[in-house]
């Protein structure tokens, strides 16, 4: 049998170190399908929506640096583009497949026919359509170089008579080649900045990703000058610990005022390896200094005043043996003091009463951190789920944390979970969904029971689209269509033959995650939670506070005086630091 395009793309995906691709087989694939299939090197994960394949692809790049997710005709195309967005947002390498109708029916508005160039060139560092064997041969080889050299999504487009044609004889290696060179800005460069960091007493660091390979640099940087290390929600799990003397927390929407103070009145300010969007969170009037890999990043989301191209650990290695050593610590113990006391706020929070099927958020977070594993891989919806991961998961031996923290998307932490537990089935994969989160991809807890994926899954049920209801709160609109009418989700993963517990009382929240957590298989843990629990950011404006104010107002007038008054009763912690 002669070699088809179909198994000349199995032979580049297994050569890049693709272990799995996520799809849903059918028409235009199903000639990858048989390749795959005969090949054996790659497993197929039949997902049950293509945005949960794109989500659990993204997973399996960030871990293991490469990711494969298919679509089939338009209707998987258009599937695809939600995971695909957060994935190349997140500059994780993907190679995604989108098959489509034979060549002789393109352009005729044909049956489930779509325009791959246009439909993925905004969520793509690379997308093209291969229309002929030879196209493919080069689309394949060109489309994992990018994906992998770019730190994004390649796309592909394939029409199903080319994949299951006969492939060509081209010069175009099967293999892919990227280095890992060292990035450090120049001599000059290098010694400008070791200079204007010397020229600055109270500094300090923000630490986003980029500093994921760079933990010991980035800490023997802290020490020598002696500053406060804030971190984004991405770099928060690799120095958020208890062992780390200058932590002082996160800034942005999920911060907390140690973070943004430090930030505030710091002189000098070293941005690291972080794209942090939250520009009403970040200083105008102190010296900024930012380093990236990217250097399109530099300088778009604050006032930069020097910015320079390098990765971080080459760029800190290089660094310190040319810096002073700083002794003056009464900044530093400033801010720390700040954090400890914040911290002390937080763990005040998590002792308060709960009421039946009205648990404190908190509380739940904090009891995850406590029983989970220390190198435990935690996926967080995006939402109020987000809001008490940011504030109680701690970092420890080799834990690590994700979401769509560019993306921001709904439903994510399922399915990015399947690509963890699949990419790490040796380690403890917990993803902390919202109700409103796993509702929308709710059909791919079967993906996790068909394949017995280990991965378990805790619920903040609060019946309520939480995050929304704050923001309407604050922008003075009494929340409207927030409510939720939920399933019972313990029963419907017992449906799927999936482990699972219904948990409404304070007291049964440690016992029945330490069960779930001790499970061998799939487990999901639906906790009933307070639907009044919100969360003030580090900094509130006044016309957010009028605005709380006007919708609460607002709502008492339209005979809501009750949950008003369950909101006062919830938040009266938070609400107290507003005044």
């Amino acid at each position: 049998m002669s070699k088809k395009v179909a198994d000349l793309l199995v032979e580049n995906l297994v050569n890049a170190g693709v272990k799995r691709l996520y799809a849903v087989t059918g028409d235009s694939l199903n000639p990858i399908n048989d390749a795959v299939r005969r090949d054996g090197r790659i497993r197929w994960i039949h997902v049950r929506h293509e945005e949960a394949g794109a989500y659990a692809a993204s997973m399996d790049a960030e871990l293991d640096g490469i990711g494969c997710c298919m679509g089939s005709s338009g209707p998987g195309h258009v599937h695809l583009i939600n995971g695909l967005y957060d994935a190349n947002r997140s500059g994780n390498p993907v190679i995604a497949i989108a098959s489509t109708i034979n060549t002789d029916k393109l352009g005729t508005d044909n049956f489930q026919e779509t325009n791959v160039v246009k439909l993925f060139d905004d969520c793509s560092i690379y997308c093209f359509m291969a229309n002929t064997p030879q196209q493919a041969a080069h689309a394949f080889q060109t489309g994992i170089q990018h994906a992998i050299e770019k730190r994004g999504v390649a796309v592909v487009g394939l029409p199903g008579d080319v994949a299951a044609a006969d492939a060509q004889e081209i010069t175009t290696s099967h293999k892919n080649y990227y280095t890992s060179a060292r990035l450090i800005p120049g001599k000059l460069e290098m010694e400008e900045l070791a200079q204007v960091i010397d020229s600055h007493k109270k500094i300090m660091l923000f630490c986003g990703y980029g500093c994921k390979d760079a933990q010991g640099e980035v800490m023997q940087l802290s020490e020598k000058l002696q500053a406060p290390m804030g971190f984004s929600f991405r770099g928060k799990i690799f120095f958020d610990k208890s062992s780390n003397p200058f932590a002082v927390g996160l800034n942005g929407l999920l911060g907390n005022k140690s973070g943004f103070k430090a930030m505030q009145e710091a002189d000098l300010l070293l941005l690291l390896g972080t794209d942090f969007p939250y520009s009403d969170f970040l200083p105008e009037k102190n010296t900024i200094i930012q380093i990236d890999d990217k250097p399109q990043r530099i300088g778009r989301r604050a006032k930069v005043d020097y910015g320079y191209a390098g990765k971080i650990k080459d760029t800190i290695e290089a660094l310190l043996p040319m810096i002073e050593e700083k002794t003056d610590k009464d900044f530093l113990n400033e801010m720390r003091k700040l954090h400890e006391q914040q911290e002390e706020k937080y763990a005040s929070y998590v002792k308060a009463k709960s009421s039946e099927k009205n648990i404190h958020p908190e509380f739940v977070a904090a009891v995850v951190d406590e029983v989970a594993a220390d190198d435990a891989i935690f996926t967080v919806d995006t939402g109020m789920s987000a809001v008490w991961a940011a504030r109680y998961l701690k970092g420890r031996r080799d834990r690590y944390l994700t979401g769509s923290f560019n993306h921001g998307s709904m439903a994510n932490a399922m399915p990015m979970a399947i690509g963890a537990g699949l990419s790490r089935p040796d380690r403890q994969v917990i993803a902390l969904c919202g109700d409103g989160g796993i509702s929308m991809l709710l059909g791919d807890l079967m993906t996790i029971s068909q394949y017995d994926i280990p991965v378990k899954i805790v619920v903040f049920n609060n019946r309520s689209l939480g995050m929304v209801k704050l923001e309407m709160n604050v922008a003075g609109y009494p929340d409207w269509q927030t409510d939720m009418e939920n399933p019972d989700f313990a029963q419907v993963a017992q449906a799927m033959n999936i482990a699972s517990w219904n948990v409404e009382q304070c007291e049964n929240v440690e016992p029945t995650l330490k069960k779930a957590f001790a499970h061998k298989g799939p487990a999901l843990i639906n906790i009933f939670t307070d639907p009044e629990a919100l969360a003030m950011p580090p900094k509130v404006s006044f016309e957010q506070v009028k605005g709380f104010a006007t919708s609460m107002g607002k709502m008492m007038l339209n005979g809501q005086s009750a949950e008003v008054i369950d909101t006062a009763k919830s938040n009266l912690k938070y609400l107290r630091e507003l005044f």
